[in-house]
């Protein structure tokens, strides 16, 4: 599986851009999974639900299925955070997972660069494949691409990581 990050400040528009970039890639018959690193506590499912029972009760992983999705929920119990390569090792193979957060990994990334929100860049102290920014960008040494385009960063990425047509997609 090719692995893509989307990088940047809280509020630069990275989810916007994933967001926008899934429905073009699944056009071109692109399977798409993402991972999303939260830095902050979530509760997933409602107390009073089975499944939070389930995982209350000592359970290590729960899965809750419906007719429409699944989710499974693996409790750490003290044990570290998983890395992104765990994480990567628990999806169903697929084209490419766009991934939002580890930013410290060494991985492919596109920095979203807005200088409105008066943070320095990330590009300078860690390796990118790309920068989508809503300005332009002096002394940048990576291609910076229009961050109001997904269309130009979808072919962009789909051309820089080889990412071709899987016909078992459109099955």
């Amino acid at each position: 599986m090719k692995v893509l990050g989307l990088v940047g400040w809280s509020g630069s528009g990275k989810t916007t851009l994933l967001a926008a970039l899934i429905p073009l890639f699944a056009a071109r018959g692109l399977k798409i999974s993402t991972i999303k690193h939260a830095h902050h506590a979530l509760e997933f499912d409602q107390p009073g639900k089975d499944s939070y029972r389930h995982r209350h009760a000592g359970a290590h992983e729960t899965m809750l299925a419906t007719a429409a999705r699944f989710a499974l929920f693996s409790e750490h119990r003290g044990a570290p955070e998983p890395d992104l390569a765990t994480l990567l090792a628990r999806l169903a193979p697929v084209d490419l997972v766009l991934v939002e957060g580890f930013r410290s990994y060494d991985f492919p990334k596109i920095e979203i660069f807005r200088p409105i929100l008066r943070q320095p860049p990330l590009w300078p102290q860690m390796r990118m494949m790309a920068v989508a920014t809503d300005t332009a960008l002096e002394n940048c040494p990576h291609p910076v691409l229009n961050l109001n385009a997904p269309e130009t960063v979808a072919c962009f990425i789909i051309d820089r990581l080889a990412l071709h047509k899987n016909p078992a997609a459109e099955e």
